[in-house]
């Protein structure tokens, strides 16, 4: 068994497509590194173990979620280990390239890692002079690096190159050096995503296609080329992390709100999210209320598609999990959570509310329909219906006014197009339809080919 087997506990937040973990330094006290808001599977983790977190560590100013090393300072006490050149305002331990943390035993030394970040740090655990393994976070990730435009598009390629140093940085380490990335397969800060979330310098020296770039421009070229879009609550978090995430007194489940209460909350600007399977909400909504399904997703989508300054109230089907959608809302810097409706749309139609609906066909019932396909672009150009129209659901909201009336939506499975349909019946649209299932379901019902390439 090796250092990993007994004392690494990866902690995957598949929604996110992210990595934290947990280390156990052997005397009762953990190091976290890069965990999140959202610590119930670290204290799951730590209480199994009987582990009090001592060292919060944070490799960069994390854009895709809020940071739990604050609350891990004020709730165990934690020491918070972060780059000085991040300007944080609140309590921690400013590192810079080189400095070593004593463990206890072990050492965390910092590795400056510019790129995803411009203080992106990496850190390397020592035992002695032995490399046991790097925290790579943003940096060297799974076949890829993570992406360079979060601090605008006019510094990615300056940022590209940092990373490009950074990467090569990493490679000069021992090829037995375990990598333990923060970002990973479904994170919209992959580029591109992978399936594996650790690996070895060794491992990522063979089969990393950035690595085996020939030189600085060919690696630009390809890493910048490989960006897609992401969510637009990205643009908020890293500010939010550097001035520390507010601290969590307690968190307990969505409060219940009677009719009237949410008729009052929409007539001061709250925003209904649905979060029942797609089914349930093409059979009967709250009129401009929006689709997101609680799924491992939610919270990309909810991050995405509404502001985090309205109050949001949460529509539910029987036995949905009150608090993972708490959460997963403030993992992502959601607070304003006025509650959810108790019976749901029964309740609201009992108390004399209107409901809309939204067709849900099946891939043989579509015709000659026009389609719009709202999948990210990848994967619209890897296989669409002909003659789509595609706009990614992330750009939907301004550019509701290009699609065709009477538009059947189709995503992968269903879920994002629901999600569109719901912000463009919003806007106004009508005799809309989704599609349920995806392309390749459609595919299989009319025996046509799908179109690959762009639109």
């Amino acid at each position: 068994m090796g250092f990993a087997d007994d004392h690494l506990i990866p902690l995957v937040d598949e929604g996110l497509g992210n990595s934290a973990y947990l280390v156990d330094l052997g005397d009762g006290r953990a190091l976290a590194v890069d965990a999140s808001r959202d610590l119930r599977a670290l204290r799951t983790a730590a209480d199994r173990r009987g582990l009090r977190v001592a060292f919060a560590a944070d490799t960069h100013l994390h854009a895709d979620f809020l940071s739990g090393a604050v609350q891990l300072a004020a709730d165990d006490g934690a020491t918070v280990l972060a780059s000085a050149a991040g300007r944080r305002v609140f309590s921690y331990l400013p590192l810079a390239d080189g400095d070593e943390t004593d463990l206890g035993g072990l050492t965390l030394r910092a590795l400056a890692t510019p790129g995803h970040t411009d203080e992106h740090l990496s850190f390397l655990l020592l035992d002695g002079t032995r490399e046991l393994g790097v925290f790579t976070g943003g940096s060297l990730i799974v076949g890829s690096a993570a992406r360079t435009d979060l601090l605008g598009a006019d510094r990615a390629e300056e940022l590209a190159r940092a990373q490009y140093r950074s990467l090569r940085r990493l490679a000069e380490l021992p090829d037995a050096t375990a990598v333990w990335p923060t970002h990973g397969a479904g994170s919209f800060c992959s580029a591109p995503p992978g399936a594996e979330r650790t690996t070895t310098i060794a491992a990522q020296k063979q089969a990393n296609a950035l690595l085996a770039a020939p030189d600085e421009d060919a690696f630009v070229r390809q890493l910048l080329g490989s960006l897609g879009s992401y969510p637009a609550y990205f643009d908020r978090l890293g500010e939010t992390n550097r001035r520390g995430p507010a601290v969590l007194d307690s968190v307990t489940s969505l409060p219940a709100l009677t009719v009237d209460q949410v008729r009052d909350l929409l007539g001061q600007g709250a925003q209904v999210v649905d979060v029942r399977p797609v089914a349930d909400f093409a059979a009967g909504h709250i009129p401009g209320a929006i689709s997101i399904p609680l799924r491992a997703a939610f919270a990309t989508w909810l991050g995405w598609l509404l502001p985090d300054d309205a109050p949001l109230v949460f529509v539910t089907a029987p036995g949905q999990d009150l608090a993972e959608i708490a959460w997963q809302a403030l993992k992502i810097g959601y607070e304003r959570l006025a509650g959810h409706l108790p019976g749901g749309m029964a309740a609201w139609t009992a108390g004399g509310g209107r409901q809309e609906r939204i067709e849900l066909l099946a891939a043989d019932r579509i015709a000659e329909r026009p389609v719009l396909d709202i999948r990210q672009a990848a994967e619209h150009s890897a296989g669409h219906i002909p003659d789509a129209v595609h706009i990614e659901l992330g750009d939907l909201a301004r550019r509701a006014d290009e699609t065709p009336q009477g538009a059947v939506v189709a995503c992968g499975h269903g879920e994002r197009a629901m999600t569109a349909a719901s912000l463009l019946q919003r806007a106004g649209h009508r005799g809309l339809a989704v599609l349920d299932g995806g392309p390749a379901d459609w595919a299989e019902a009319t025996g046509r080919p799908l179109k690959e390439g762009d639109a």
